[in-house]
């Protein structure tokens, strides 16, 4: 929009409002302007437009315009004017600088490490004691868990985030815990993500030699003994997998953050605050290719760090067990 009508000065028995479409001094050249957005080029650069009422407009290919009425302007809304434009292209890296050196950005950035990381080792942690469990343990009710876990892997997060939320925060009032803390966010995703991580440690450990643990049993291994020092070393392959997705998960994750932690400016993670920088409307797509460019540098650390492990651990974990 144009500015509005504290802006205008009289000029030869006329009000006018002048200055450039470009405020922030880019160069541009504009080839074609309109009032309307179903015929946004209507007019061509430098062309006066009648606008009705005695009212005109002229908008230069440089940005300049001159908007002129024999009547003061009213209102606090000026006159939109869409155009049509090109600008030289140039290599800058002043996004990169509004996205890095913005306020804040060094905090979010560690928010983001507090959360990806406990909420990334701890489904590890109790998946893998469920998962050798349920492949190597009888005890009655053990299908019926199985079917429960292979369910709820469809049952989608969008669904089951403001009952979850609902629930964490009736037990933390009961027990005196506060809302919007880290521990809400690592349940949210440790709850999230046990399924999945289960069902693929459950299809490896079941696929590993059943001679390897009778003969640890024979020696007299408790089923301890045998999960930390056989088990564990065994599936490193797939929990480095499962550890990949996951931290891909957290690290990414927009919704979840926002429900359980807020834009708190404390607590903020990476992406809440990157997409803070994206404006409203959203509409700056340059911020917003930077972002992503820089969110995901991190992930590919720890993807090129544990690759020799992905394809292995997820071949491994597709193979039906006992």
């Amino acid at each position: 929009r144009l500015p509005a009508a504290s802006a205008q000065v009289e000029k030869d028995g006329k009000f006018v409002i002048e200055g450039n479409i470009f405020g922030d001094g880019a160069k541009r050249d504009i080839s074609a302007f309109g009032v309307k957005s179903a015929a946004p080029t209507q007019y061509p650069a430098g062309s006066t437009a009648d606008l009705g009422d005695g009212v005109t407009l002229q908008v230069n290919a440089d940005g300049s315009f001159v908007l002129a009425s024999p009547k003061a302007f009213e209102g606090d809304r000026g006159q939109r004017v869409y155009f049509a434009s090109s600008a030289p292209p140039k290599f800058t890296t002043d996004n990169y600088k509004t996205v890095l050196f913005s306020e804040g950005i060094g905090r979010s950035f560690m928010n983001s490490l507090t959360v990806t990381i406990p909420a990334t080792v701890i489904p590890i942690l109790i998946a893998a004691f469920a998962a050798y469990a349920l492949a190597w343990m009888r005890f009655p009710g053990r299908a019926l868990l199985i079917a429960v876990i292979i369910g709820l892997l469809v049952v989608p997060l969008q669904m089951s985030l403001i009952p979850l939320l609902k629930l964490y925060n009736g037990v933390g009032s009961f027990f005196g815990v506060p809302s919007k803390t880290y521990l809400g966010i690592w349940l949210a995703h440790t709850g999230f993500g046990l399924p999945f991580a289960i069902y693929l440690l459950r299809s490896y450990i079941a696929g590993l030699p059943r001679e390897i643990m009778e003969s640890a049993r024979i020696d007299g291994a408790s089923d301890f003994e045998i999960f930390v020092k056989i088990v564990l070393p065994l599936s490193f392959p797939v929990l480095a997998s499962f550890a990949i997705f996951q931290f891909l998960w957290v690290w990414n994750d927009l919704l979840v953050a926002m429900v359980f932690l807020g834009t708190e400016a404390d607590q903020i993670v990476l992406t809440a605050k990157l997409n803070a920088l994206l404006g409203s409307r959203g509409g700056d797509w340059e911020i917003l290719t930077t972002s992503a460019f820089v969110t995901i540098i991190v992930p590919l650390i720890v993807f090129f760090s544990l690759q020799r492990y992905f394809v292995r651990g997820l071949l491994a974990g597709s193979v039906k067990g006992g």
